[in-house]
């Protein structure tokens, strides 16, 4: 069997297109996002309570690993902020506030979530992450861009407060009110104030300076820079540092070699549940960012080997002693707008970040924490969206409750609690519905070959035959809600003869339901009525041949409904017959 290199290294795909023009977009593309990166990178390694040079340093060998395993053209990966929440979160529940061991517990993190997202990937599971449906996933989001904003805040006043929690982290902010910083707290709002204001103002006056609006859209995205420009420069300038105003300070040039993480067994056993919920999470969020993009483009996207460039990914920022990383929305927007058309855009902003880590860290010693952290509120302020509720209220309550439950235990007992909740809530709204599943009695249609609900349509029956649609797989958790259901409706009609089972959306009859069947078809025939089948898929019609059941039916398995409907009540009288499948 010959092994296909492309489907692991999607490189030597489009690489082997790769023209001159091709190469002049993704530079201009990596130019901008380097640009936009840098204080990103910064803030979200704040964010994870971590040195800000580590979300430099996640942002370099991550890019480059991605651009020859990733699929999609667009997507840029780095920190992101929920992923730093998870992050920062897993960590503070270690215990501990050594620096440096902090670092090595984000590098672990970093090193497991690659490992488990590698493994994902080579045995083709990317299908678990369909456990977290999207209602969860917005639920989550907007409670996490809540406690991000919220734990910004001690950054804008100047002050420390601590807290995993929205309780705990209100309780902390209230009593260090007191110690603000009024020069931090100036620095902080003014920031916000540009960058809010920059969201929307600052596109239209570029364009009135001369820029086109493509690229004034672009430049527009990039003011957290010119936040960072200015306001590191006025506390260059007044030496605020010397007013207690909250600094960067040095951050080390260059790169601190190749790092392996400890192998502290029981540090590992503590990290790898949240180690996997942030896995999922930032793949989910990875996906569903490159296959919007990959849709403009008309372009697809392998999920599957998107887990496997993610794990790879993560493994490059564990061993540059960096932090986990995923694919970034806000990023992949500009690097799509910007003209990037392949990965090898990502593989020149690693070039620019280096080039950064190795000769701009010293023009960073000013940068006051409240300008990272107006950056980080106004990213994930976007994020918040409370109309899931709205939407979740009017369609379904299931899904309504599963997004009002992550949003309030997430904001109360923390993120790994608010996902577990999201996901347990999930699971079993779903085995509820499925154990009780919709089941219609049905009648034909006149003048067609249809058969709908007798409740919902004007239909045609026969008092002698009762047609029930089953329009959920049977299984263990629903095989006895059908026996229940079939049996309360023939002891109500004594001229009931024929009882079909209409099963047209019934994809899988597990062991269990099959001794349901197996029951109704011999309290059925004790009663004098015949059990009669319909419209089975081949699949489970396989399956079926395998048991005994198809020889002790007491009647037929039909091809479709009509046609059990034209023999039953053209027959003379009914009498039982053995299965026999048309």
């Amino acid at each position: 069997m010959r092994l296909d290199l492309k489907r692991y290294f999607p490189i030597l795909d489009w690489g082997r297109r790769y023209t001159g023009e091709t190469l002049t977009n993704d530079l201009v593309a990596a130019v901008i996002v380097t640009i936009m990166l840098i204080p990103q990178s910064l803030a979200y390694s704040l964010l994870a309570g971590l040195p800000p040079e580590i979300g430099l340093y996640a942002s370099v060998a991550p890019l480059v690993l991605y651009a020859v395993f990733g699929t999609s053209r667009a997507l840029a990966v780095g920190p992101v902020a929920v992923v730093s929440l998870m992050t920062g979160a897993a960590i503070g529940k270690l215990g501990i506030t050594d620096p440096a061991l902090m670092v090595g517990a984000a590098v672990t993190m970093a090193f497991l979530s690659g490992a488990m997202l590698l493994a994902l990937g080579v045995f083709r599971l990317g299908f678990l992450a369909n456990f977290l449906s999207h209602p969860v996933i917005a639920g989550f989001i907007t409670a996490s861009g809540i406690l991000i904003a919220v734990s910004q805040m001690k950054h804008i006043l100047g002050v420390k407060a601590g807290g995993d929690t929205l309780p705990e982290m209100l309780e902390a902010l209230w009593h260090a009110l007191p110690a603000t910083n009024f020069w931090t707290l100036g620095i902080g709002l003014a920031a916000l104030a540009f960058l809010f204001w920059g969201r929307k103002g600052l596109k239209p006056l570029l364009e009135k300076a001369g820029l086109r609006p493509k690229m004034a859209g672009i430049a527009a995205k990039a003011g957290p820079v010119a936040a960072v420009i200015a306001t590191t420069g006025f506390v260059a300038l007044f030496r605020l540092d010397g007013a207690d105003v909250p600094i960067v300070g040095d951050i080390p040039r260059g790169f601190p070699g190749l790092k392996l993480p400890g192998f502290d067994l029981g540090q590992w056993a503590q990290m790898a549940v949240p180690a996997l919920m942030l896995s999922i999470i930032g793949f989910v969020e990875s996906v569903s960012v490159a296959q919007t993009f990959a849709a403009r483009r008309r372009q697809r996207i392998n999920p599957d080997q998107e887990l496997i460039a993610l794990g790879m990914s993560n493994f490059g920022s564990s061993l540059s002693g960096g932090l986990p990383v995923t694919g970034g929305f806000s990023r992949s927007v500009v690097n799509f707008d910007a003209g990037a058309e392949t990965p090898a855009a990502g593989a020149f902003t690693a070039v620019g970040i280096g080039l950064a880590v190795m000769f701009l860290t010293p023009l960073l010693y000013f940068l006051p924490k409240a300008t990272l952290a107006a950056t980080i509120i106004v990213a994930v302020l976007s994020l918040v969206d409370f109309s899931i509720l709205k939407k979740t209220w009017g369609y379904s309550f299931a899904d309504f409750a599963s997004v009002a439950a992550t949003i309030a235990v997430t904001l109360v007992m923390g993120v790994e609690a608010g996902v577990s909740a999201g996901v347990g809530i999930s699971i079993a709204l779903h085995l509820y519905k499925t154990a009780r599943p919709h089941v219609a009695e049905v009648g034909c249609v006149p003048g067609t070959e249809h058969f709908r609900n007798i409740r919902r349509h004007d239909v045609s029956t026969d008092p002698s035959i009762v047609t029930i649609r089953v329009d959920e797989s049977l299984y263990f958790a629903n095989a006895r809600f059908l026996e229940d259901y079939v049996y309360d409706r023939v002891v109500k009609d004594k001229a009931i003869r024929h009882v079909v089972l209409m099963c047209p959306a019934v994809n899988d009859i597990d062991m269990s339901a099959l001794e349901s069947l197996e029951a109704i078809n011999h309290r059925l025939h004790e009663m004098g009525i015949t059990l009669h089948m319909s419209e089975i898929k081949g699949p489970v019609m396989d399956r079926l041949k395998k048991s005994h059941f198809l020889e002790e039916i007491t009647g037929k398995v039909f091809l479709s409904q009509f046609a059990a409907m034209r023999e039953l009540t053209s027959a003379p009288k009914p009498e039982p017959e053995r299965a026999a499948a048309e």
